[in-house]
């Protein structure tokens, strides 16, 4: 059945004049039904390795539903989402059979999953935060069960919408089971983990083969560039699509197509780009046997002269994966977006909420106390990172902590002789600035900007480093009871082919869990940095 996807694939880009190097060799896993694209041979910084002609991306432009979509004033993702359902709806019929069949049905991204999967799965991580703060009630968030669910009513808010009135049109004959809300969500993930920005005309579309080829956290070895061509119309020429060279004329214009990976929430009705006055002229179509829509629909602009190229930017040894990347992005944002994680992947952050610091302060001592110190950190102009609504801290994949966090809890952890006579200094301080700084003289504790970089290990007192200890530990918590030990065995006992979303579910944890286990061997680096140092240290450098 792959060999079969596959040839037919092949067969399918040779007709629609995409060509791809015989240097490269699509591979389909005959168990999984997973393609990748590996080097035959070895390739070069700046071998062209393919050409992908737009008509033959799948966009509002060039699909069969495009009237049936502006007459509806749909838009952006949903838009697309509607034409990669109207292109299966047709099976082979539809002259993106030989591509859409060898994708998947739906990428499994967190918002396919169950609640309960999401639950038992997810529990701890960076995608299924904690409640919110008694102390900043409105720093409180959202985890990522909820998310889910918000993402699926507006989706289903927007199917409704936009969608279902399609189906009660009896002009157009569209078959309901082709068109749920089921076949929506399979839709949209497909375009989060697949799509492009194509260009100005064309918006975000499909591109096929360039989709194909597997994320890799910086490491990027093809970039898609877009340049003028004069194509080869003979679709009877046998040596084309083979030829290792480029076989378009002069690059008049080459600028980068960034990988849009649309996200899920996207406004429905978001404003596109227009052709700037550019009239599109008719071409004929592709599959005269579909009631005539795509001759009469299917059209260019200018841009549409172009074609867009696969070219190297890293050497690959022959027999090696070839890998595009989708940018530089830790486990938690790869799987909420794309359905996967990597092992050691550097870009891996945790981050510590300022709720779980709150709490850790708040068990020590008092509400009362917790909220002055904070008060006094935030009066120092310090914070820490804030996305949507929520505060926090990172940690960093070699386990050291955002210097903000160690100030506040260098302020929480402060005598309170010294703390009251910090506080009424910043007090009585008019247009305090930090990279002016100030001396308090009798505690010698001195406040400024220039040279932060090297405050960490000054900062690193007895009773921060054992409170860096005490977050690790109740951030670690949030896993539940199995030790990390125990995720690996079920990690290394778990196939990725049968069971995806554990495997990745674990890799995900793993990889936070590692985090945490580091940020531990910082607090204790730091601990026998301060004995070796002694108790001489009397001056703290802020930020």
């Amino acid at each position: 059945m792959a060999t079969r996807k596959l040839r037919a694939f092949k067969n399918w880009m040779k007709s629609q004049h995409v060509e791809c190097s015989d240097a490269l060799d699509v591979v389909v896993t005959t168990n999984s039904s997973a393609v990748s694209v590996r080097a035959l041979c070895d390739l070069n910084v700046g071998d062209l390795v393919a050409t992908i002609p737009k008509e033959s991306c799948l966009t509002v432009k060039t699909s069969g539903a495009r009237q049936m979509i502006e007459e509806s004033d749909l838009e952006g993702i949903l838009a697309l989402a509607v034409v990669i359902m109207y292109e299966r709806s047709l099976g082979p019929l539809s002259p993106w059979f030989g591509y859409l069949q060898l994708l998947p049905y739906s990428e499994p991204i967190p918002l396919l999953w169950s609640l309960s999967q999401i639950d038992s799965l997810l529990a701890g991580t960076e995608l299924h935060k904690m409640e919110e703060s008694p102390l900043e009630p409105s720093m409180g968030q959202k985890d990522e069960r909820q998310i889910v669910k918000d993402d699926k009513a507006l989706i289903y808010e927007d199917w409704k919408e936009c969608i279902e009135p399609l189906l009660t049109s009896v002009s157009l004959q569209l078959k309901a089971e082709h068109f749920g809300v089921t076949e929506y969500l399979a839709a949209k993930s497909l375009i989060a983990s697949r799509s492009f920005e194509i260009d100005d005309y064309h918006g975000c579309g499909m591109v096929p083969l360039a989709d194909l080829f597997n994320h890799k956290t910086g490491a990027e070895d093809v970039h898609f560039t877009s340049s003028y061509a004069e194509l080869n119309n003979d679709a009877d020429n046998e040596n084309y699509g083979n030829d290792k060279t480029h076989s378009g004329g002069e690059c008049l214009q080459r600028s980068d197509l960034e990988s849009s990976h649309s996200e899920l929430d996207d406004d429905a009705h978001r404003d596109k780009h227009g052709n700037d006055g550019n009239e599109p002229t008719k071409v004929n179509s592709r599959d005269e046997s579909i009631s005539g829509s795509y001759s009469e629909f299917s059209s260019v602009s200018e841009d549409d002269l172009t074609v867009l190229e696969m070219i190297m930017v890293n050497e690959v040894e022959a027999g090696a994966e070839v890998f595009n990347t989708y940018g530089s992005l830790g486990n938690a944002a790869l799987l909420h977006r794309y359905g996967f994680a990597e092992p050691d992947n550097q870009y891996d952050i945790v981050n510590l909420d300022l709720e779980l610091v709150l709490q850790w302060s708040s068990s020590r001592f008092s509400h009362r106390y917790s909220r002055r110190r904070l008060s006094l950190w935030r009066k120092l102009d310090y914070s820490g990172c804030v996305s949507q609504n929520s505060e926090y801290f990172e940690i960093s994949f070699d386990g050291e902590p955002q210097v903000e966090l160690l100030i506040l809890l260098y302020i929480i952890l402060l005598p309170e002789e010294v703390f009251a006579e910090l506080d009424l200094a910043v007090s009585i301080t008019s247009g305090f600035e930090k990279s002016k700084g100030f001396n308090l003289s009798k505690k010698d504790i001195v406040l400024f900007r220039e040279g932060f970089e090297s405050s960490n290990n000054m900062l690193l007192t007895d009773g921060v480093c054992v409170a860096l200890s005490g977050l690790a530990d109740i951030r670690e918590s949030l896993y539940g009871s199995n030790l990390l030990e125990d995720d690996i065995k079920t990690l290394n006992c778990c196939c990725l082919v049968k069971e995806p979303k554990i495997y990745y579910s674990l890799v995900l944890r793993i990889s936070e869990r590692r985090i945490l286990e580091k940020l531990r061997c910082y607090a204790s680096a730091g601990a026998i940095m301060q004995t070796k140092g002694g108790k001489t240290r009397k001056r703290a450098k802020f930020e």
